[in-house]
């Protein structure tokens, strides 16, 4: 028997109004579309992925990932923000997981792919391919604490624990 995840909650009703997640693609392409702003940025580290914030207002944050083959993230939500992540070098690998349990949807996302998604969503990416891989993100409200689960046969997810997020 699988079990849907646990969620880390959504905003509470009568927050200030955060873009959306289709606003949120848009600036994360915006953000991609000025190399200026996030090519010196970056790097590539072979014992974890590379993570660096490159903006934070009081809306949303941007950051900028970089993947060497082989590496990716746990199963993971964004602590009730929506977000979305363009894919600016490389190819991506991402797997979404529903929250009625099931079996993850997978998905390709080549330089100038874009996901975007909503304050529940429940995903991993990895860079499943040969060559190296950058990508920009949006989230709103910024990352305070991601939560992270393991996978249970037949495609439930166990929260497995929560973490602040730190620069």
């Amino acid at each position: 028997m699988s079990s849907s995840p646990t969620l880390s909650p959504a905003p509470p009703a009568g927050a200030p109004t955060a873009p959306t997640p289709a606003a949120l693609g848009e600036l994360a392409r915006a953000v991609a579309g000025r190399p200026d702003r996030w090519r010196p940025a970056v790097r590539f580290d072979a014992a974890a992925r590379f993570h660096t914030r490159l903006e934070v207002t009081g809306g949303h944050e941007v950051w900028l990932l970089t993947w060497l083959p082989g590496q990716g993230t746990e199963i993971h939500d964004h602590g009730g923000a929506a977000g979305a992540f363009t894919v600016v070098a490389g190819v991506l690998t991402e797997r979404a997981f529903p929250a009625s349990g099931g079996a993850p949807r997978a998905r390709e996302l080549a330089a100038g792919g874009l996901r975007s998604f909503g304050p529940r969503y429940v995903h991993e990416v990895v860079n499943a391919g040969t060559e190296p891989a950058v990508s920009i993100h949006a989230y709103a409200p910024a990352l305070a604490a991601m939560s992270y689960y393991a996978e249970l046969p037949g495609g439930g997810l166990r929260p497995v624990r929560t973490d602040p997020v730190t620069d």
